[in-house]
């Protein structure tokens, strides 16, 4: 019996009459990277933001280690480890690289806002935070302000502050989003190392990434799955094949 991290039932989304997602059924298995794709308008930004709970569906259920936490909040469920990236991570840009992860690994002790305290305070974290930056490849750049790196280290250090929550689920909306191809090749082996011990849902729109990286995806079309399979499968499938050719790629 496999072992499903992530479970929606019928999940469903309406805007005002028009069904963004349609009686989605979604199973992600532990310990794999799972993605969403879909043409432009597929419902797959919707239907993130319902698993990660920044919509409540219309209708429908959505599991999390066999709990439902259809109704729950965000911050709720991130600290049941299920930690959305680019979200609760967004970089602090006049704090230096090591401060960025040091806020972040403070958040699980309650303390991220204690400004007040003396900085010795926190220091005690500064091992943990150097072997999060160690992981992600932006050591060197302990001292250097976030907004002084080039945007694929941003993004590292981005993961690295969502690593700082010890998610046992990762969440990536479109992680490769703007990046060059050095870039891509040093975050899509980033994502392969932080996936070893836990489990990635991700929507990206760069197909080579997704053939590269997946163990298994869901193509969406017009808010309903369209497909599910390894790489191989979906995208030698005609109905996924004229769903993206009929609508770019987006």
């Amino acid at each position: 019996m496999t072992d499903w991290v992530i479970e929606t039932e019928n999940l469903t989304k309406e805007f005002k009459g028009f069904r963004a997602v349609n009686n989605v059924d979604l199973k992600v298995a532990r310990g794999t990277i799972h993605a969403l794709i879909g043409p432009n308008g597929a419902g797959k930004t919707t239907c993130f933001n319902l698993i990660t709970k920044f919509l409540q569906p219309t209708t429908g259920k959505i599991l999390y280690n066999g709990r439902d936490i259809t109704r729950m909040k965000p911050h709720d469920v991130a600290r049941m480890g299920l930690v959305r990236s680019f979200q609760i991570s967004a970089v602090f840009p006049h704090l230096t690289v090591l401060e960025n992860v040091r806020v972040a690994l403070q958040r699980p002790l309650g303390t991220a806002y204690h400004f007040w305290k003396p900085e010795s305070s926190v220091e005690v974290l500064d091992d943990q935070a150097m072997d999060l930056l160690e992981q992600v490849g932006v050591s060197s750049y302990a001292r250097l302000t976030a907004g002084e790196l080039p945007y694929g280290r941003k993004r590292a250090l981005e993961i690295a502050t969502t690593l700082a929550l010890d998610p046992e689920m990762l969440l990536l909306d479109e992680p490769m989003a703007g990046m060059g191809r050095e870039d891509i090749k040093r975050i899509s082996d980033l994502i392969l190392s932080v996936a070893e011990n836990r489990t990635v849902l991700m929507v990206e729109h760069n197909l080579s990434v997704v053939a590269d990286l997946s163990d298994r995806i869901t193509v969406l079309a017009r808010g309903e799955i369209l497909a599910e399979g390894s790489y191989a499968e979906v995208s030698s499938n005609p109905a996924v094949v004229e769903a993206y050719m009929g609508t770019g790629h987006g």
